[in-house]
């Protein structure tokens, strides 16, 4: 008989043990899927284009800020796509654009450096033809980075307002932009991901403001 109880006792702790580390578990990856996320998100239609504005929000992770201050660049990339809807088969894509961001620390001056490149890129070189700006603290270049400010993703005439038509919207931190050591030690952790995304309808609204000064856009599609 008290063997019987021990033995019972034994396994309800174990099980509220389980139950404990499993809350924990699915808390962590919730709050790590919270931690990024896309906020003010405005589409506009022009005369001369179709303008996206959004604010992305995310905690630089220990790890990357780490390697940031020991002078590796980290790369971003934007995304919008806009698909037309259809009931009847797939929806096709009619817009596609890209962007991307370069920040780096230059430990010789102590400034930050952010560089913004239409398209996706596969190395600094792609990155000639770019916007830069340099910032004398990580979090001005931070802010800089999370402000999508009125980036034209396509021609008045490729979406017609007519039709109803979805957007998806995503920013990322791009792994396969970091030298060879750090993306194999790296996989498969967390601490490493920096992502957010929206899927939703899109909404067109009207400009209100004239295109920003020359140094914020220039040369940047």
């Amino acid at each position: 008989m008290k063997n019987a109880a021990i033995s019972s006792v034994a396994s309800r702790v174990a099980r509220f043990l389980l139950g404990f580390c499993l809350c924990t578990l699915l808390a962590h990856g919730q709050s790590a899927a919270l931690a990024s996320e896309i906020t003010e998100l405005r589409v506009e239609r022009a005369d001369d284009g179709i303008y996206l504005s959004a604010g992305v929000r995310f905690e630089l992770p220990p790890v990357v800020e780490d390697a940031l201050l020991k002078g590796i660049p980290m790369f971003f990339v934007v995304e919008a796509d806009i698909y037309r809807e259809r009931w009847y088969w797939t929806d096709p894509r009619v817009v596609s654009a890209a962007r991307t961001l370069r920040l780096a620390y230059q430990p010789l001056t102590r400034r930050w450096r952010v560089n913004i490149a239409s398209g996706l890129i596969s190395s600094s070189a792609g990155l000639r033809a770019t916007l830069n700006q340099n910032y004398d603290t990580m979090a001005e270049a931070l802010s800089a980075i999370q402000r999508v400010a009125r980036w034209k993703i396509a021609e008045t005439s490729e979406v017609d307002p007519e039709v109803t038509h979805k957007l998806d919207f995503s920013f990322r931190l791009d792994l396969s932009q970091l030298p060879r050591p750090f993306q194999i030690g790296m996989a498969g952790q967390r601490e490493w991901t920096i992502y957010a995304q929206v899927k939703e309808q899109l909404k067109l609204e009207p400009a209100t403001s004239p295109m920003p000064p020359a140094a914020s856009t220039e040369g940047v599609k």
